[in-house]
């Protein structure tokens, strides 16, 4: 069964004031690991807020909506799952600028997902 606990999951659709996230812990997943790692549910997913995008393709100010959404709501912690490539880098440096935006000191976790389902943080 799936462990998703929050609709909509697009980063770019959240809405900043959400119940869902007082007292979270925030998953922020790059759009593919959940296609790399076949028990994404399971190892991330569950018992967290979960929140997608891909910085590739997705035309967006992720930090200052991330920041938006951590300053208005008791967010325990924050987990970005990336791929290995390159431009998931994108994800994890707005993550981590977000945080800054914040004013908060928000714990930060960034777990790399390789194609095969291997992870590495």
């Amino acid at each position: 069964p799936g462990c998703l606990r929050n609709f909509p999951v697009q980063l770019q659709l959240a809405p900043v004031n959400a119940r869902w996230f007082d007292g979270a812990d925030l998953l922020i997943a790059a759009d593919c690991t959940a296609y790399a790692c076949g028990d994404f549910h399971r190892q991330y997913i569950r018992g967290r807020v979960t929140l997608i995008a891909c910085p590739k393709l997705d035309q967006a100010d992720y930090a200052a909506k991330l920041a938006d959404i951590l300053a208005a709501n008791d967010v325990r912690s924050v987990t970005v799952t990336r791929m290995t490539v390159p431009c998931c880098g994108g994800l994890t440096r707005a993550v981590q600028l977000a945080i800054l935006m914040s004013g908060k000191d928000i714990p930060l976790r960034v777990v790399t997902i390789a194609p095969d389902g291997s992870a590495r943080e």
